[in-house]
């Protein structure tokens, strides 16, 4: 279970957030001062993700910011500092995100997600059907057997497992295997899929006017 530390002086917010992400399954993990956060911080508590506001007595946020990245803690601002120059702040100070009051639940809950899923450590194996990719060494085995992919074909099935059952557009497959200046034809995924399709078996479908994407029925994948 994943936890979240909530650090937010308003009593009556700092419940309402724990109580929501507690029900969303979240382990949750409250202060209301910056001092006593900061200290449970430097003891050693871990957590996956802080929320912290920054006006909070004792120290303030962009000061636990620091505290919060030296071990390791990712953070997001939610805070009534709407002021252009206190984003820029929070953001060029390493926050991952700046929220401003108030604010939609779902949309918080939402950016909770995505903060945790680019912090998620690495899985040392991810697999769909029978094929298994070991991201460490870029090993791919089909039923067991090594599977030899280029480079270029490695890269796009990774993409498409993580992607599972998610349509992805040509221009996002474009843009992440060959970065934004490629300047080849689309022409180039279609035969690069059809490669990677004839070496995997995988059931890899093409989206009529918008990309492809990898067909995964079941509890199977990463």
């Amino acid at each position: 279970m994943r936890r979240i530390f909530v650090v937010e002086d308003d009593e009556a917010i700092n419940r309402l957030l724990c109580m929501n992400l507690s029900v969303t399954g979240y382990a949750v993990s409250s202060e209301t001062d910056g001092l006593r956060a900061k200290a449970r911080i430097e003891k050693g508590e871990r957590f996956d993700l802080a929320l912290l506001d920054i006006m909070l007595p004792g120290t303030d946020g962009f000061e636990l910011l620091e505290t919060f990245r030296g071990r390791d803690i990712p953070v997001i601002f939610l805070t009534a500092k709407n002021a252009v120059e206190d984003k820029v702040r929070g953001l060029r100070d390493g926050a991952e995100d700046y929220i401003v009051k108030p604010f939609e639940l779902m949309e918080l809950l939402v950016r909770i997600e995505k903060v945790l899923a680019r912090h998620a450590p690495e899985p040392s194996e991810i697999s769909v059907g029978d094929i298994t990719v070991q991201p460490d060494s870029r090993r791919v085995t089909k039923g067991g057997q090594p599977l030899e992919l280029t480079p270029t074909q490695y890269d796009l099935l990774v993409l498409l497992i993580r992607n599972r059952n998610v349509a992805l557009s040509r221009e996002r497959i474009l843009s992440e295997i060959w970065n934004s200046d490629f300047m080849g034809e689309s022409r180039t995924i279609d035969n690069h899929i059809s490669q990677l399709r004839k070496k995997t078996g995988l059931p890899i479908s093409a989206i009529s006017r918008v990309g492809y994407r990898l067909d995964v029925k079941g509890p199977e994948g990463v």
